[in-house]
């Protein structure tokens, strides 16, 4: 006998758990799915929670004290002798934010009424699912609507084998049990870059092997030079136009081939990180007669609104086209279950916030520079560097800037590109600003408080009118 719904929604990560926590708010009838945990007990939270954006800030802040206070803590006049690295305690204070966060979205469900269930789900039409237990049993679920949120996984390379201790992916590398003395991680996305940093900071030789010719393309071509330089400063060796041929393992350790320029080169290391890209999750859950559409890449097709071909069914998140980015999970979590409520909803594709969370923070949302050039939009830019903001001078924080690029024909903002401290915060500013359809010069009448590092995007935005207070301004 079937149980009926009026939302089944498959995977809990920060695209199905939101979506099903709006869902209940909406009075819809809610089952999540999740196939991750222990016995009957699914654990919540997908990727991010578990193994992906929480658990690497997490390595990212502790490292990144580190740091501070071996190299740093000096020029505020605190000195300190004797600094080791505990991984493991690291790695249990990592462990512990995981468990409360999972355990928070556990008890969201519960407030808010959400069902939920262990098992591996597989759609078989646009109405039935079908649930396979650890003990083999099988249940069978009916939903009004659809939901496929099943998320991501990292790419693998071919002719590297995935262990986690010697050649680990992005998980793997989330729980090494010391500071390797070389690690090699390949690919120079903001996936490799953390993780270099982290153990960067911790005392690794960290080479980063990239097969493109460009660093962060995606990036505005300013800001990606300038994290170039910065990152390079910091230790990381990162080799462009790199391809990676082979890894073989011996006596513990790995000898890695790859060409460069077409000269073949190779480097020993004692760790290896295959961070490449990810891919969707989608084989096992969608039943060979279901019908649901999918990309030779195995993304789901959806509509602007994520809804598949199936009439009823939708998909989400990292299964579907755009940026592999929780933020941009939810919020089409959020739509889809106001879309189902009858409430309608939308999604503005051109304006999701980027953030590499190197240090300083990359964060970018709208158009690059490049990118406006080659529709043919005449712009302005307005930088302002953090080496003039008063407040990153107190804070000793005064590497990189805030680009603010404009239309030159109505002053609208088309893009916010920063690197530097609170990056990520001051692009949402930005994107506040640029939602809003403000102008810069709507942006600079805006009264900032004094000292933040906020004021450098007042000032960028200033500066893109020839307008800047604490720099000189470009002549027109």
């Amino acid at each position: 006998m079937s149980d009926n719904y009026d939302v089944i929604i498959i995977g809990s990560g920060p695209g199905g758990y939101v979506s099903a926590i709006r869902s209940a708010q909406l009075g819809l009838k809610v089952l999540c799915i999740e196939k991750c945990g222990s016995e009957l007990n699914p654990i919540f939270g997908g990727t991010c929670l578990n193994v992906g954006c929480i658990p690497s800030k997490a390595l990212l802040d502790s490292s990144y004290h580190f740091k501070n206070a071996s190299l740093d803590f000096i020029n505020h006049g605190i000195a300190l002798d004797n600094l080791e690295i505990n991984v493991e305690l690291m790695m249990a204070r990592k462990d512990k934010i995981i468990s409360g966060l999972t355990s928070g979205v556990a008890g969201l469900f519960k407030l808010n009424k959400v069902n939920s269930i262990k098992g591996e789900a597989v759609v078989q039409d646009s109405k039935k699912v079908l649930i396979h237990s650890e003990d083999g049993s099988i249940k069978e679920v009916i939903g009004d609507k659809i939901i496929i949120a099943t998320g991501s996984t990292p790419i693998d390379l071919a002719g590297l084998s995935v262990d986690q201790e010697l050649i680990a992916n992005s998980t793997g590398a989330l729980s090494f049990k010391e500071v390797p003395e070389n690690l090699g991680i390949i690919g120079a996305g903001a996936i490799g870059l953390e993780l270099g940093s982290v153990w960067s900071r911790l005392g690794s030789k960290v080479t980063i092997i990239e097969a493109l010719e460009e660093f962060l393309p995606m990036a505005d071509l300013q800001v990606a030079s300038e994290a170039k330089k910065i990152l390079e400063g910091q230790g990381l060796e990162i080799l462009l136009g790199s391809t990676v041929e082979s890894a073989i393992i011996e006596n513990n350790r790995i000898n890695l081939s790859y060409s460069d320029n077409n000269d073949k080169k190779s480097m020993t290391l004692d760790r290896l990180i295959v961070a490449v890209g990810r891919k969707p999750l989608t084989d096992e859950v969608l039943g060979p007669d279901c019908g649901i559409q999918t990309d030779e890449r195995g993304f789901i097709k959806v509509n602007e609104f994520c809804e598949t071909n199936l009439e009823g069914v939708f998909a989400i998140g990292d299964v579907v086209r755009g940026p592999m980015v929780a933020h941009k999970a939810s919020e089409e979590g959020i739509m889809v279950a106001e879309i189902i409520a009858g409430e309608g909803g939308e999604i503005n594709y051109q304006r999701i916030p980027a953030v590499v969370y190197t240090h300083p923070e990359i964060a970018w949302v709208g158009l690059t520079s490049q990118e406006a050039e080659s529709k043919g939009i005449n712009i302005s830019s307005g930088v302002f560097p953090f080496q003039a903001s008063g407040r990153a001078l107190a804070a000793d924080e005064t590497q990189g800037f805030v680009k603010v690029i404009t239309d030159l024909e109505n002053d609208s903002i088309l893009g916010v590109h920063v690197i530097g401290p609170s990056a990520a915060d001051i692009v949402q500013q930005g994107l506040i600003s640029m939602e809003f359809d403000s102008t810069a010069e709507d942006l600079g009448l805006v009264m900032f408080s004094h000292p933040t590092f906020s004021e450098a995007l007042h000032e960028a935005a200033l500066a893109s009118r020839g307008n800047a207070i604490h720099i000189g301004n470009r002549r027109k």
